[in-house]
């Protein structure tokens, strides 16, 4: 399939991502189809390790652009997120300029104007992550658990996606000349504000099925002897729906559950086995001793 075609409905979308190991359900794949199609960004929720992030990653691999990502934290700052000037450099050149200047009787001391202008050039501008994404589209761009930012973040977050462009006071405004598709994650830590959601199609994924998730695992792990892997998936959906964890295992643990036990030349999961190899999947003490509890029941 040509790269031109892998977006032409959702169906071709869903088809594409396939090939890159990423297997999506129609409700995902048509949201992140008219996403592209009506240039909005896409954000998606859900527990962590339902593959919010590794749609993005897809899209990129599959569309054979550049991925920009943007990882949110705590008391991150508009400019940390946009652009900062290369300091280091602009005083180097500085120096240069003074050095030129008083070489000889003939030279002239650069007037303060023109040597500010030289100063803040473009040369000296260091592009984060969403001034990048601005530059260099068409691409991916991922705001990756943006529920983790505060909301003086969010609403420069929203002005941005609203105009696809950013000011700079000394050098004027930068526009994209093509929108880059956005996808924003989060893990639901706290509430985003309404004005976001409504620039945004919005998405809440689920953990997988077993029957897709097994897909999943025999695609991203061929390696891995197909009885093991369906009591891998079979022991990791009981999990989610009966044992009351803290952090139930998503995709990723399973995946990573799954490769451990490959590693270990293991070819079925008996209870000795999966004790041992839990923290593959399991996070939290207090779900590792629920899983052990039940490890006999659910191998049986």
């Amino acid at each position: 399939m040509q790269r031109d075609d892998v977006m032409a409905d959702p169906q071709a979308l869903a088809e594409a991502l396939a090939t890159t190991g990423y297997l999506t359900d129609e409700g995902l794949a048509t949201v992140t189809w008219l996403s592209h199609a009506l240039q909005r960004p896409l954000l998606l929720e859900g527990e962590p390790g339902t593959g919010k992030t590794a749609l993005a990653e897809a899209l990129a691999e599959l569309r054979g652009i550049p991925l920009v990502r943007l990882q949110c934290y705590e008391g991150i700052e508009a400019s940390q997120a946009l652009y900062d000037w290369d300091f280091p450099r602009q005083i180097l050149h500085l120096r240069v300029v003074e050095a030129a200047a008083t070489a000889g009787p003939d030279r002239e001391v650069a007037d303060v104007a023109a040597l500010e202008h030289e100063l803040f050039d473009e040369r000296f501008l260091l592009a984060r992550p969403v001034l990048r994404a601005l530059q260099e589209a068409p691409c991916v761009l991922l705001v990756d658990e943006i529920d983790r930012a505060d909301d003086e973040f969010e609403a420069f977050l929203l002005e941005v996606l609203s105009s696809w462009s950013v000011s700079i006071p000394e050098l004027g405004t930068i526009r994209a000349t093509e929108p880059p598709l956005v996808v924003l994650t989060s893990n639901r830590t706290r509430e985003l504000h309404d004005a976001l959601k409504r620039r945004c199609l919005y998405h809440w994924i689920e953990h997988p099925g077993l029957d897709r998730e097994l897909a999943i695992v025999r695609t991203r792990l061929p390696e891995v002897d197909e009885r093991l892997a369906a009591e891998v998936v079979g022991v990791v959906q009981r999990l989610r729906a009966e044992a009351d964890l803290v952090k139930p295992p998503g995709v990723a643990e399973t995946l990573d559950w799954a490769r451990a036990l490959h590693a270990l030349g293991a070819s079925t999961l008996d209870p000795q086995v999966a004790a041992a190899t839990m923290g593959a999947a399991i996070k939290y003490r207090e779900d590792a001793e629920r899983v052990r509890a039940s490890l006999d029941r659910m191998l049986a």
